[in-house]
């Protein structure tokens, strides 16, 4: 399928997610102008000078005439940004984001850009890595990842065939599910491991030891907390967005751990390696799906 180039692409928030959905289109060549808008300017600069945007802007009426609009900032910024665009967005002119929960994201939308909200189309790309800004994108980021679209009732198929040709043209392959599965599913299986991740690292460099601990950690320690050298800042967003489906979750982990402990304070071996085995074979499983 040959698709036509988006004349004008408007990313807010250059960073590995915006900055890669710009690479990959241009490794495609399917936008002619990218045109970036952020806080810093020290990463507006670096997306310059790495060719991921042609152009930067210090205010939202770059978007006038764009074709399409990429919002890739954490997700507590959207409802501010969503404000800026609406009296400003063209007749024709796509929204979509790349957020990690949903549900709030779209209540912004649906109050800011009235009319204009059936051409917001609500995205979460399931792709990433520790790092963050500019410096970090990569055109490859989404081959073989999955794209998450959650379209309301109101939203204009003709974008929504738009976006996700597009994420397809990037190597994703997009899904469709209702908001609030979707956060209901993140919770479980990004925002609770973000959340443990983080939370293991911080209490062992609060201990007055902490040098000896970190001395003597090694692959297993690094590959469990990898993640929480992410953005705090987009991290903090995002939990306190999804706080209730995430809260669950961390009462249904605590059960889980205390089951644990009772196992070991029985020294119920048969019981702690039947736990052991089911998960190993639920993991084996993933990863050969993943392959």
């Amino acid at each position: 399928m040959s698709l036509v180039p988006v004349d004008k692409l408007v990313v807010v928030g250059v960073g590995l997610i915006g900055g890669s959905f710009a690479l990959a289109l241009r490794g495609q060549q399917l936008v002619h102008q990218v045109v970036g808008i952020g806080r810093s300017r020290e990463n507006l600069d670096a997306a310059l000078q790495l060719g991921i945007v042609d152009a930067v802007a210090d205010d939202f009426t770059a978007v006038e005439d764009a074709e399409l609009v990429m919002l890739a900032t954490p997700v507590a910024q959207m409802a501010a940004v969503f404000a800026e665009l609406a009296p400003r967005l063209g007749e024709h002119t796509v929204v979509t984001d790349a957020g990690s929960t949903k549900q709030d994201v779209i209540s912004a939308a649906r109050r800011a850009l009235g009319s204009r909200f059936s051409h917001f189309v609500p995205g979460h790309p399931i792709a990433g890595t520790e790092h963050s800004g500019a410096r970090a994108a990569f055109a490859t980021l989404f081959q073989k990842r999955k794209v998450v679209l959650t379209r309301e009732a109101e939203t204009d198929p003709k974008a929504v065939k738009r976006v996700a040709d597009l994420w397809r043209a990037c190597g994703a392959d997009t899904r469709q599910m209702p908001a609030a599965r979707h956060d209901a599913i993140f919770a479980a299986v990004s925002h609770l491991p973000h959340v443990l991740a983080f939370g293991l690292v911080e209490a062992l460099a609060n201990r007055p030891e902490a040098d000896d601990y970190f001395a003597f950690a090694a692959s297993g320690f690094r590959d469990f907390t990898r993640i929480a050298a992410s953005d705090p800042e987009m991290w903090r967003d995002v939990c306190l967005a999804n706080r209730v489906a995430l809260r669950a979750e961390l009462a249904r982990y605590r059960q889980q751990m205390e089951r644990i402990d009772a196992l070991l304070a029985a020294h119920d071996a048969a019981g702690l390696e039947r736990l052991f085995a089911r998960a190993s074979e639920a993991r084996r499983a993933w990863q050969g799906v993943l392959e």
